[in-house]
């Protein structure tokens, strides 16, 4: 390359120099066209998420020596701070069994954590730090999401810190089981790439707002997260922060779902086909105290059918502790109706 070629190349490469070449050949110039304009809102719009919300997403990991007094493996989990004086919401899942947590801020700061309370029916814990004055997101309104809308993932997959994914609403309304195997409800499901790591960390909306908690991710598919929504977050947290626990309902009977017969449906005027089948009743129980018995079929509650053991754990979440609901059930080929006063689970 001679002299003057390499001149004119380093003044391309420091943008000295625009317009054709002398010899004939054009420059590719910068593409100016609409959908650019638009792409850069869409990053200006992730870039002030980020700013804004980042510095409130922590990594967090367990003490794994005797004492507790150093961070185990780094990116068990992520959290999000939810208030500057440290309260941190995070996975049931991500704390589970531990005795001393640690937090590491974006500053690289480490704190000490303690678990103030689990919910392991949605996956879902609140954790505190010790500490005051610390960066915290909003909780956000899940209900007002809808499919196609624009979500970002921040948290700490593999232990890489204050990582970002951008995605998009994929579904609302999805279910997933717990690990003691209730149904979450109002899952919210996106495209957002997640990896181990990113649990606990927060979904958040264009305007910064947190509208998920990411909680589970399908390893052989992808662009498919799951994310427990804001909502349900919002009242697991004032009632782990009010009572240390969540109150539900509780009837005392295992179950499951069984298929009826054509015959027995169209003699009861029932729509559904399927009941919850009591295998088995606690001794001293709210149904043993009603008189419900093993092999009773369970068709309605408060005179709203019921079709699956799901549908009994929604009613009893919904519905307050201590107040009687009225059993519909199927006694051979009698129905019958049964008050039972529910109690704490």
């Amino acid at each position: 390359m001679d002299e003057n070629s390499l001149r004119r190349t380093l003044r391309l490469i420091h943008g000295e120099e625009a317009g054709g070449d002398p010899e004939g050949r054009s420059e590719i110039k910068e593409v100016e066209r609409p959908e650019v304009e638009l792409l850069d809102s869409y990053s200006r719009a992730v870039i002030a998420v980020v700013d804004a919300v980042g510095p409130a997403v922590v990594s967090i990991s367990i003490a794994t020596d005797p004492h507790g007094s150093e961070p185990g493996q780094a990116g068990v989990g992520s959290g999000v701070i939810i208030a500057p004086d440290g309260y941190i919401l995070t996975n049931d899942h991500v704390v589970q069994d531990a005795k001393q947590l640690f937090v590491t801020l974006t500053d690289g700061s480490s704190l000490t954590a303690t678990v103030i309370g689990t919910d392991p029916a949605t996956d879902l814990a609140v954790i505190r730090a010790g500490g005051s004055g610390l960066p915290y997101a909003t909780l956000g309104d899940s209900g007002s999401l809808r499919a196609g809308q624009l979500v970002i993932a921040i948290g700490n997959p593999f232990g890489f810190q204050s990582t970002v994914s951008a995605g998009i609403v994929s579904a609302l309304g999805r279910a997933l089981r717990s690990r003691e195997g209730r149904l979450i409800e109002n899952i919210i499901q996106h495209t957002a790439p997640l990896n181990p790591g990113n649990s606990g960390g927060p979904l958040v909306d264009s305007r910064g707002r947190i509208v998920g908690i990411n909680t589970a991710i399908i390893i052989t598919a992808q662009s498919i997260g799951f994310s427990i929504p804001s909502n349900t977050a919002k009242w697991v947290l004032s009632q782990l922060l009010t009572v240390g626990r969540v109150r539900r309902g509780y009837l005392g009977i295992t179950a499951q779902q069984r298929p009826l017969g054509r015959r027995l449906v169209r003699y009861h005027k029932l729509t559904a086909e399927f009941a919850v089948e009591v295998l088995s009743i606690i001794p001293h129980s709210p149904a043993g105290e009603a008189g419900i018995r093993e092999g009773d079929l369970i068709v309605a509650i408060n005179g709203k059918e019921v079709s699956s053991v799901d549908h009994l754990h929604h009613f009893l979440s919904e519905w307050p502790i201590g107040q009687p609901v009225r059993l519909s059930i199927i006694r051979g080929q009698e129905r019958l109706e049964k008050e039972v006063s529910t109690a704490e689970e």
